[in-house]
């Protein structure tokens, strides 16, 4: 089991209230659909989220099939968060 939490390197999603010059959540989930990992985390309302600092790391990571997940932990190194599929997709996301 890891003891490593990764952090959020990047957010490149500008309609994230949770996204200011970084993400400033304390923590995210990467979620997603069978077809690719997504921000759980991600919001986009016209309130504005999180911390006074960029801070945020992977407080869990429901994508097992992903080989950076470790007991549903993030063991990347850090993960990026930006458009596709879905508004925020995990961008680190790699299949087995």
């Amino acid at each position: 089991m890891t003891d490593h939490v990764a952090p959020v390197s990047d957010c490149s999603v500008d309609s994230c209230d949770y996204n200011h010059d970084g993400c400033t959540a304390y923590a995210i989930t990467v979620g997603g659909t069978p077809d690719h990992a997504s921000c759980s985390t991600f919001i986009d309302t016209t309130e504005t989220g999180g911390l006074p600092k960029v801070l945020a790391s992977v407080g869990a990571c429901l994508r097992s099939e992903c080989r950076h997940n470790d007991h549903l932990m993030c063991t990347a190194h850090d993960v990026r968060v930006g458009p596709g599929a879905e508004s925020a997709d995990c961008l680190t996301y790699q299949s087995r």
